[in-house]
């Protein structure tokens, strides 16, 4: 009812109290004795101080609304949209954030949502008692292999945004050799052999490149020089020396490099410095 107070006392992660005071004297006694005045919709006070809803718990606001609602797992471009949505809502000056630090945070954001979607989807199969273990198994093997699949699309949909963002022109999987991840600028233009090809760049988008970076060099073969991006967090000198030796040039998120081996005659790019690089090479 409008001018109600309605009062939560956090007693643990998961539980509040709730008491809903209609009483003028009730409210204003309340509020007397927190030293506090409620002169907004709403407000968080400890200790009679207000407290400003930090980014974190912002963003924790916006991931349990979506999932919440969620009956079945959507498609991996919306946990995509809806991460970056509440980053830009609660993160500020996210718009202004470096390629690699916008990457990260969105790939981060977006596994936190995942996890509460899956929570919240996944809970009705383990509340229910399984046939036998071959059941169980099967719902484990289903869940784990959602993970694994959603982790290297949901990074191709974010590397996909820093290039919109960069206003670079590129098509996603396109239908040429070997199916590349990404082709920079078109399709198109890799098959027109008028094209320069110091313009056009293969690039392989990998959450992980120890084993299988080798499939990117197999790609777009009219492009001899190769791209991967990858959030790997380190690898060996010997593996930075073979991918030299093939002409693949690693694109890392800026705050995974000191994980890396520091070899004078081995490229390592952040995301910013191979964003500048196809500037360069477009113009």
């Amino acid at each position: 009812m409008v001018g109600d107070l309605l009062v939560l006392i956090r007693k643990n992660e998961t539980e509040f109290l709730a008491y809903i005071l209609d009483l003028e004297d009730d409210i204003k006694e309340i509020q007397a004795a927190l030293g506090v005045e409620v002169i907004e919709s709403w407000g968080v006070y400890q200790y009679g101080v207000i407290q400003p809803e930090t980014e974190d718990e912002c963003i924790d606001r916006h991931f349990r609304t979506f999932a919440g609602l969620l009956t079945e797992f959507p498609p991996g471009k919306v946990f995509s949209s809806e991460a970056r949505k509440a980053l830009k809502d609660c993160v500020k000056h996210f718009d202004q954030l470096t390629a690699d630090n916008a990457l990260m945070a969105s790939m981060d954001g977006e596994y936190k949502l995942f996890r509460l979607a899956e929570r919240q989807i996944c809970q009705k199969e383990f509340r229910q008692l399984f046939r036998d273990v071959d059941d169980f198994l099967h719902t484990a093997s289903s869940i784990m292999n959602r993970r694994k699949s959603r982790a290297g699309r949901a990074l191709e949909n974010h590397v996909g945004q820093v290039l919109i963002d960069a206003e670079i022109p590129h098509e996603m999987r396109p239908n040429i050799d070997g199916k590349p991840d990404i082709v920079i600028p078109s399709k198109a233009a890799y098959y027109d052999n008028t094209y320069p090809l110091d313009k056009l760049f293969i690039v392989g988008v990998k959450t992980t490149c120890k084993d299988r970076w080798r499939q990117v060099t197999r790609e777009g073969k009219r492009v001899r020089e190769k791209h991967i991006l990858t959030i790997q967090q380190g690898i060996s000198t010997n593996q930075l020396n073979d991918m030299h030796e093939e002409n693949v040039t690693l694109v890392v998120p800026k705050r995974l490099h000191k994980d890396y081996p520091k070899e004078r005659d081995i490229t390592l790019l952040t995301v910013e410095e191979f964003v500048s690089k196809v500037h360069t090479r477009l113009k």
